[in-house]
């Protein structure tokens, strides 16, 4: 069987979801986006232009076809903020999906979890498919998710410092703990092997940005993430071995000749 990603009753055959911001034109997004392989892709709902259909737009160079948008709410600092967001991206015709994120802190900018729960409560009742950005943290995870969270996605470690999993035992507890919904490892990775470890660690999916954007050729990076959450994610399904202490031979000694 097709080992999907499965989000509010959508699949994805990609668990690797991409974003939009930080590259050196539009033309090596889309080749980038191309060359992921992934099936979404988040926009900045304060970042992008809605309105003037005169004026080139990232939106143009996004295959719809191909690719499913997944608003965010990037830059939004309260509730209240996010929630107009949310509803601005449905009311363009974006999407009633949301990437959800609150910021609580400009220079680290982790989340406010006490106002990413109640603008999730909020957008879930309004009919939004809500996956908030949170820490990895499993109290705030399963508030999210009473809230009505379609998906939690923690991070790894702060947005775009390509630092990689910083936390591990966390995520391991959150998906031994989390099972109701998706875990999508979210801010952080910096390159392939910080993807292979997320999903080694058991996470559903991978969303990333900078670490494609900024990298010296986007296009390449964008196919070594690929490759990482697919081999990542077998590895996980596979089960690694145990690790030991001391040396355990390879080879049976039953039957060696002396």
């Amino acid at each position: 069987m097709a080992d999907h990603l499965v989000i509010a009753g959508r699949a994805f055959s990609s668990r690797l979801i991409v974003g939009t911001g930080k590259y050196r034109s539009f033309q090596e997004m889309a080749r980038a986006h191309a060359a992921s392989g992934a099936e979404m892709v988040t926009v900045a709902v304060r970042r992008v232009n809605l309105t003037d259909k005169s004026k080139e737009s990232l939106l143009d160079h996004i295959d719809r076809e191909k690719l499913f948008i997944l608003p965010n709410t990037a830059a939004c600092y309260t509730a209240e903020e996010a929630i107009r967001t949310a509803r601005l991206a449905r009311e363009v015709g974006l999407s009633n999906w949301i990437k959800l994120e609150v910021i609580g802190d400009q220079q680290t900018l982790f989340p406010d979890t006490e106002q990413l729960i109640e603008a999730t409560r909020v957008l879930v009742k309004e009919g939004f498919v809500v996956l908030p950005y949170t820490n990895d943290d499993l109290i705030a995870a399963r508030k999210l998710i009473d809230a009505g969270a379609a998906a939690v996605m923690p991070l790894a470690a702060p947005i775009g410092s390509g630092l990689g999993v910083q936390n591990p035992a966390n995520l391991r507890i959150l998906r031994e703990r989390i099972t109701a919904v998706p875990m999508i490892v979210d801010a952080g990775v910096g390159a392939a092997s910080d993807a292979a470890i997320a999903m080694e660690l058991g996470a559903d999916g991978v969303l990333m940005n900078t670490a494609i954007a900024e990298a010296e050729d986007a296009v390449l990076m964008a196919e070594a993430m690929r490759d990482a959450v697919g081999a990542g994610r077998k590895s996980y399904l596979a089960g690694r071995m145990p690790k030991r202490l001391y040396a355990s031979a390879s080879s049976p000694m039953s039957g060696v000749v002396r």
